[in-house]
């Protein structure tokens, strides 16, 4: 039996008609080309020689770094800065190197009533002695006698002032003081009489009781609000000295390590008081901003 011959793409052939209905052959004849993804090498490739599409690649780029660099300034701006804060009265009377009131801030670890008494007692020890004969007293000598003691008086009380005087302090003398500062201010042996206690949570029957605390003796000196405030008066005075000094790495690392143990200590404090009055009272007065504590801080 001849074998059976098909006829058809001759005859379409002759009648002159390129249209073939195969799908197979249509890819053998002509293969489509696949999409080019934007980021692949042949795309930059051809980029790199288009000067249109270079200048619209670094107009975006441009617009993109614009746009990070302003998204990053009202981060930080909303944020506040992590090492100084807003300006406070408190903050500002830390970084006067005269404290406001002299009277109340003396050097050698001397309190006013204490030097007052000691000068009087001076004062009656080297009074000069009465003639007990007041027959032959002569009164014109003893009151030159006592105006010349009130006179070396003063001078002596003058130098002792100038002595104990906490301007004439070095730089630990005047931490030292400022530290007492935060005790005196931050202390709860202080804060307790005037600030309302925390929030205090619901408890459950089923909690445990727990014994009362043994009665603060003496000024308070561990609690967070005065360990946050020491810190910071120790950060003041570090970003003070580096202002001017730029190659002290040392210094700028102490800073960097005090800064984030604030940072640890205000975390602590916050979940511990909840928000209460004695958080906000720490922050307001040390004038400190959510970036004290919040995040990560790079310096």
């Amino acid at each position: 039996m001849p074998p059976r011959l098909s006829l058809q793409p001759s005859l379409k052939a002759f009648n002159g008609s390129s249209h073939i209905h195969s799908p197979l052959a249509r890819l053998a004849i002509s293969p489509s080309r696949t999409s080019v993804r934007a980021g692949s090498a042949e795309t930059r490739e051809r980029r790199r020689h288009d000067p249109f599409l270079m200048a619209q690649s670094r107009r975006r780029k441009a617009a993109n770094l614009s746009r990070q660099q302003a998204l990053a300034e009202e981060r930080e701006g909303s944020l506040g800065d992590p090492v100084h804060g807003k300006s406070t009265p408190f903050i500002e009377e830390l970084k006067s190197k005269q404290p406001a009131s002299q009277d109340s801030q003396l050097n050698h670890f001397l309190w006013p009533q204490e030097l007052e008494n000691a000068l009087e007692y001076s004062k009656n020890l080297t009074s000069p002695l009465e003639n007990p004969n007041r027959e032959t007293a002569d009164p014109q000598t003893e009151q030159k006698f006592a105006e010349l003691h009130l006179q070396e008086h003063s001078n002596a009380q003058e130098a002792i002032n100038r002595i104990v005087g906490i301007n004439n302090g070095n730089t630990a003398d005047q931490m030292r003081l400022r530290i007492q500062k935060c005790i005196e201010t931050f202390g709860r042996h202080n804060t307790d009489k005037v600030l309302p206690p925390k929030p205090v949570a619901i408890s459950h029957s089923s909690a445990s009781v727990h014994l009362e605390k043994t009665p603060r003796v003496g000024p308070d000196t561990g609690s967070p609000e005065v360990q946050v405030a020491i810190l910071t008066a120790k950060i003041l005075n570090l970003s003070r000295h580096l202002e001017t000094t730029n190659r002290d790495k040392h210094n700028k690392r102490n800073l960097r390590l005090l800064v984030h143990k604030r940072q640890k200590l205000l975390r602590y404090l916050r979940r511990k008081e909840r928000g209460g009055p004695r958080w906000k009272n720490l922050m307001e007065t040390l004038g400190l901003s959510d970036a004290a504590w919040k995040g990560e801080i790079s310096m």
